[in-house]
Parts: structure tokens; C-alpha cells; sequence
């Protein structure tokens, strides 16, 4: 199987979730899941479809998109089950990781509603 997103990577988003993730959901073919559920969102949410202008973006816009869809699809793989990590480590761990990928996910969408709207109404 091969990567099937457009604007991440299994091995982006398996960076994010970090050690002990569920050895279940940190694997290709459910991160391609992930992965293109977090794109459908990102592009519904900032009103714009960057997957059908994602090989003419600049290349911030890309790296943006990469952070935000790894960064939502590595929330799902931690959120899987949190039995592994909080084995090794502690659930605050867990919860931590989630908060910090989510605070940055969040930055990444109002930069990416911002830019959407800029370029609707320049295709308009």
C-alpha cells in the first residue's frame, strides 16, 4: 500500500503521534484514512478546496496544509486507544500530545480561512 493523501505522509503524521502509539491505528492504511478525512475537513471548513489546487499552491500554503492534516490525522491515531502510550508513559502524555497537535491545528485552519476567502473572491 502507498500513501494516498495529498497533503501529508504516513511518516509525517507517525512523527506526530510519537512513541508507544497504538501499533493498530499508526499504520498506512488506517493513517490514509485519517488522512483524507482530515483533508475533506480542511477543506470544507475554510471554504476552499485546496485538494484540487494543491500542485499550483506556494509552497508555505503547502507546508501549512501538510501541518494541519498530519497534525488532525496524528490526533486520530493517538486518539485510537490510548492504552499503549499511557502503558509506557501516562495518559497526561496522551493528552498533552493531543492538545498540542489540536492548538496547532487550529492555528493552521484560521490561516487557511483567511487565505480560502482571499483567493474565492479572486477566482470570482
Amino acid at each position: 500500500m502507498a500513501d494516498t493523501g495529498i497533503f501529508a505522509t504516513t511518516a509525517e503524521v507517525q512523527r506526530k503521534a510519537g512513541a508507544n502509539a497504538n501499533a493498530t491505528s499508526n499504520v498506512e492504511a488506517y493513517i490514509n484514512q485519517f488522512i483524507s478525512e482530515a483533508e475533506s475537513y480542511i477543506n470544507v471548513v475554510t471554504g476552499y478546496n485546496w485538494s484540487d489546487t494543491y500542485a499550483v499552491e506556494n509552497v508555505d500554503v503547502k507546508e501549512i496544509l501538510k501541518e494541519a492534516a498530519s497534525n488532525l490525522a496524528a490526533i486520530y491515531v493517538l486518539n485510537y486507544d490510548y492504552s499503549s502510550i499511557t502503558a509506557a508513559t501516562s495518559r497526561i502524555e496522551a493528552e498533552d500530545r493531543i492538545s498540542v497537535l489540536n492548538y496547532r491545528f487550529e492555528k493552521c485552519i484560521e490561516i487557511l480561512k483567511e487565505a480560502g476567502t482571499n483567493k474565492f473572491i479572486q477566482d470570482a
